[in-house]
């Protein structure tokens, strides 16, 4: 058995003190790794079903859009890998942009400090990249500086905790309707994005997609949580770009 605890890495960042640790917890006999900010929890490998749900039901979106289309996608937010590694998962991804704006957790990956650290690093396809997504998204560059201008078939965000509860003022923009335009105009047509939050359904936000994609709709993910015993809840938000508009 391992060390009941262990940090593994801390770090000062401009949002904050940053830090990834090791616990052993006894409730569940297992070892969990989990990131914190300051004094807020950012992501615990107890609880992945949801950062792996975002990925997998714009994946099943893509099944319907383009069912034979090899696949690019863009993943903003690294965290403990689960999202990345669920977009991995499909055979039809043919490149993967995963774009992290604190150098500090790439290198936690590339490390091999974190379980999915191998995985990632060693596939081909993908490219861990560091920036910052909100500022990139709105940059005529786009989401990969290798090739400016290139659009996606899915675009999957797992950054903030909510529409509503953000990691840094800056991002705001992004969940009002010009910020969600620019992100629709960075997919191909049919093309796919969602969102995680911690937070129930906002039909605020989800009437904001309505307007900027050809369809949007909030779903509820419900998950066991097993050190208090209940079910968890989390959304996942989820847009389609219209199949038949050359111009998106």
């Amino acid at each position: 058995m391992s060390a009941r605890f262990r940090e593994l890495a801390w770090s000062s960042t401009p949002l904050g003190e940053l830090v990834l640790r090791r616990r052993w917890d006894p409730a569940v006999e297992t070892e969990v790794y989990e990131i914190k900010l300051d004094d807020e929890f950012l992501m615990s490998s107890l609880f992945t079903v949801a950062e792996e749900e975002i990925a997998r039901r714009a994946l099943a979106e893509l099944d319907r859009t383009h069912p034979e289309t090899p696949l690019d996608v863009a993943v903003g937010g690294l965290g403990l890998g689960y999202t990345a590694r669920q977009v991995l998962a499909a055979p039809r991804v043919r490149s993967l942009v995963v774009i992290e704006a604190l150098g500090e957790v790439i290198a936690w990956h590339r490390d091999r400090l974190v379980p999915a650290g191998a995985g990632l690093a060693d596939d081909a396809r993908c490219r861990l990249l560091h920036g910052d997504f909100f500022a990139m998204l709105r940059s005529p560059a786009g989401l990969d500086p290798e090739e400016p201008g290139r659009r996606f078939h899915a675009v999957v965000v797992d950054i903030d905790h909510s529409p509503r509860h953000l990691l840094d003022p800056s991002h705001g923009d992004f969940y009002r309707p010009d910020g969600l335009r620019a992100l629709a105009g960075h997919l191909h047509p049919g093309g796919v994005f969602t969102l995680w939050s911690n937070d129930p359904p906002d039909e605020e936000f989800t009437t904001a997609l309505r307007h900027c994609f050809d369809t949007a709709r909030a779903e509820v993910v419900r998950f066991p949580n097993p050190l208090q015993r209940r079910e968890a809840t989390a959304t996942v938000y989820l847009a389609t770009v219209a199949s038949g508009d050359p111009d998106r």
